[in-house]
């Protein structure tokens, strides 16, 4: 099974990325996870540093395939899981999807692409241009990691467009929304409602789960010497079983850009005007 996460950049997709990836070593599997951001800082709270990327490594070794040992390239990280940086080109110049091609075949080179139940590409930002849509190349499904917010949920719309693209020539299918660090859903649910989308877990608003990112360590290993945690590595393992049923997935109709921003701005002016209602009702009270 491969995965591809994407989501609005900030929105906490390498931190969710490494927990499902543990949560899926725990069910039993072997577990790949690819960093695809040139900040290569995806698998920072697996292996607890900053490891060398493949484009590191292949310019070191002058592009000579041949040369480059999996032990080069892949590093084991917290709970078994293997750990690759595909890296990126200087800021400004080159193709992230390029990168994230030569990771591809460097892995296919060292008959590693294969060896795995499960590859993870944890992927950057909500740009999806061709060239960063190139995980979903490969993908079986797509997760989309978001909020209860306006930004959020429009990034994750125009991912949801790539994927009903990507859909037309690969057999790829959109998993669901993960929603993290959230006390609501109601944004959501108005979203998923017009553009019928599932919802695989909604993560709490944990101050823990950002600070594992400083920290350098998953909730998993965290929940090791803080046992208060041990019921939020469950949000995980619940995503984790779900993804192991093999679900049908859907190909999304995403929202026109009009059409999404009305149904939410309309959505917070209704709110706005509730509370507004309610607080002269409370006035009005209080005069009597």
């Amino acid at each position: 099974m491969k995965l591809a996460v994407y989501g609005k950049g900030g929105i906490g997709k390498s931190t969710t990325s490494c927990n499902i990836s543990i949560a899926l070593a725990r069910r039993g599997k072997k577990v790949l996870q690819i960093g695809c951001d040139p900040k290569h800082d995806s698998t920072f709270t697996l292996t607890g540093f900053l490891i060398p990327t493949i484009i590191d490594t292949l310019q070191a070794k002058d592009y000579h395939y041949e040369n480059v040992w999996p032990e080069d390239v892949i590093y084991q990280g917290y709970g078994g899981v293997d750990c690759v940086e595909a890296g990126g080109p200087p800021a400004g110049a080159g193709c992230g999807g390029y990168v994230v091609g030569e990771t591809v075949k460097l892995l296919k080179e060292l008959n590693a692409f294969y060896e795995y139940d499960v590859i993870l590409f944890d992927v950057l930002g909500d740009v999806v241009c061709g060239g960063f849509a190139a995980p979903l190349n490969y993908a079986d499904y797509c997760l989309i990691v978001t909020d209860n917010g306006f930004d959020a949920l429009f990034a994750a719309n125009r991912i949801a467009a790539s994927v009903r693209e990507k859909a037309r020539t690969h057999p790829l299918r959109l998993a669901g929304l993960i929603a993290n660090r959230t006390t609501k859903r109601d944004l959501i649910d108005k979203y998923v409602q017009a553009c019928p989308i599932p919802v695989l877990e909604v993560l709490p608003l944990l101050e823990d789960i950002r600070v594992s990112r400083v920290k350098g360590k998953t909730l998993f290993e965290m929940a090791e010497s803080e046992v208060s945690l041990n019921y939020v590595c469950d949000f995980y393992l619940n995503i984790a079983d779900q993804l192991l049923t093999e679900p049908e997935g859907v190909v999304p109709r995403e929202l026109g850009d009009r059409e999404l921003f009305t149904l939410l701005s309309d959505f917070y002016l209704n709110i706005d005007s509730q509370v507004s209602v309610e607080s002269k009702e409370k006035f009005d009270f209080f005069l009597v």
